[in-house]
């Protein structure tokens, strides 16, 4: 039952993280306002005498009146989407291009693309159903003006439109939008693991299997990012055959077809029906999504800071900006360690899965400025600062990590600096600020 809902399921969540999921919705209640307003109203609705003078004279005056209003409507969107064009052209130059997507999918943007096309639709099916006797009733006339009122909001929204996409391609709020979303995530994934089912194990690495159980193995049928697992269903069913489950892959992970997903720790071999259910408790996505992962707005963030520092951008003020939010991303990091495993109501380990260490989020973020900014003193000064940042919240082999990496820095800053001006400029901010590393007072030249 599991894997026939699967698709189904996979297929409503891609659609609502798509594009066409507002601009459909809003279509659909404008065609349902509009098959109101054209469909016979005698004996349903009587329209009150004081109303007669909203009608039109004749036909020709309300279709003239639509037909202008549908024109200017059509070159309202195309003109609004040109813009978007621009944008995201600047955009995919200034930032990484997985940004790109991202800045369209915005829900702003697609409630104004809804609006739109539902006024479109609406005149349209106004202009398409003709209306009896030689002048048009008053409840058509009536749609006709909302016509022009809904017209009016558009052109309202078209001005919203401009403000916002001016505010997208700024690096302040693409910067802050990434932060805002990845706190977000961090946030999730810290209060949903709070529940009492989830917990830490030393090592996820699938020992060998217990003497009462043997190992089988459960390959991918597809090819794709794993987004997340469905680990609440996948423990009953490790429960249901007296087993455990270990996943061979992390959230965000791309993984082939016929890869070894899951390991199954079990007296006996599950069944192909158990195989396709656990198959199908897991979700696969296109790209990177930072609500489900927050490694991956981590990693973003890295990559604009990287295409900041490029020779063709050449912005080192934006890696800056990067690098001071990846310091409080981190920071909120250690605040709690991820759990890797799962236990059912006995407490009995039945799910474990490997999660990204604090370390590896160092190296993976911090490695690529630091290759890209080696020549650029402020870039090794701000990754410095960052680690002695970092160090008042990390205990024991974190802040052994922190206290590594800032020696790994200021060997970078020493091979940079070539005068003994840019050297006398480091050495003064060496130890400068709040920290608990053990850093020298002076720079050491290597020549």
């Amino acid at each position: 039952m599991i894997a026939l809902l699967h698709y189904p399921l996979q297929v409503t969540k891609a659609f609502r993280q798509s594009i066409a999921y507002l601009p459909s919705l809003l279509a659909l209640g404008y065609f349902l306002v509009g098959l109101l307003a054209v469909v016979p109203h005698e004996g349903f609705i009587s329209m009150p005498g004081w109303l007669d003078f909203v009608r039109f004279n004749d036909k020709d005056t309300l279709r003239t009146l639509l037909s202008t209003l549908i024109a200017g409507m059509i070159s309202l969107v195309v003109f609004s989407f040109s813009m978007v064009m621009s944008v995201l052209s600047q955009a995919g130059g200034q930032f990484s291009h997985k940004l790109v997507f991202g800045l369209v999918t915005e829900r702003h943007h697609q409630w104004v693309l809804g609006n739109y096309l539902g006024t479109i639709l609406f005149i349209l099916m106004l202009l398409m159903v003709p209306e009896n006797g030689d002048s048009p009733g008053t409840w058509r006339s009536l749609a006709a003006y909302l016509g022009v009122a809904m017209v009016i909001h558009c052109l309202a929204l078209f001005v919203y439109f401009i403000h916002k996409a001016s505010q997208t391609v700024q690096v302040n709020s693409v910067v802050a939008g990434l932060h805002l979303a990845t706190s977000r995530s961090l946030a999730s994934l810290k209060h949903h693991q709070q529940s009492p089912r989830y917990m830490q194990v030393a090592d996820t690495t699938p020992a060998a299997a217990p003497a009462s159980c043997h190992r089988f193995e459960i390959r991918s049928r597809q090819t794709g990012f794993i987004q997340n697992a469905n680990f609440a269903e996948i423990a009953e069913i490790a429960a249901s055959i007296d087993g455990v489950i270990h996943l061979n892959f992390s959230p965000g992970d791309f993984t082939l077809a016929d890869f070894p997903l899951l390991y199954v720790d079990a007296p006996d071999e599950p069944d192909r029906a158990c195989a396709d259910e656990l198959l199908a408790l897991l979700l696969y996505g296109e790209g990177e999504s930072i609500e489900d992962i927050h490694v991956h707005g981590l990693t973003q963030l890295m990559e604009m800071a990287v295409k900041a520092l490029s020779p063709g951008t050449n912005d080192p003020g934006t890696a800056r900006l990067c690098i001071n939010q990846l310091t409080d991303l981190l920071r909120r990091r250690l605040d709690f360690d991820p759990c890797n495993a799962m236990v059912d109501q006995h407490n009995r380990v039945r799910v474990t899965w490997p999660v990204e260490s604090f370390e590896s989020l160092i190296y993976r973020v911090f490695t690529p400025i630091l290759h890209y900014g080696k020549d650029d003193v402020t870039i090794g000064l701000s990754l410095l600062k960052a680690l002695k940042s970092l160090s008042l919240y990390a205990e024991g082999t974190e802040r052994r990590l922190l206290q590594a990496y800032a020696e790994r820095v200021i060997g970078a800053l020493a091979d940079a600096a070539h005068h003994r001006l840019d050297r006398d400029f480091i050495s003064a901010r060496l130890n400068g600020g709040e920290h608990r590393l053990d850093l020298p007072d002076q720079l050491g030249y290597r020549g």
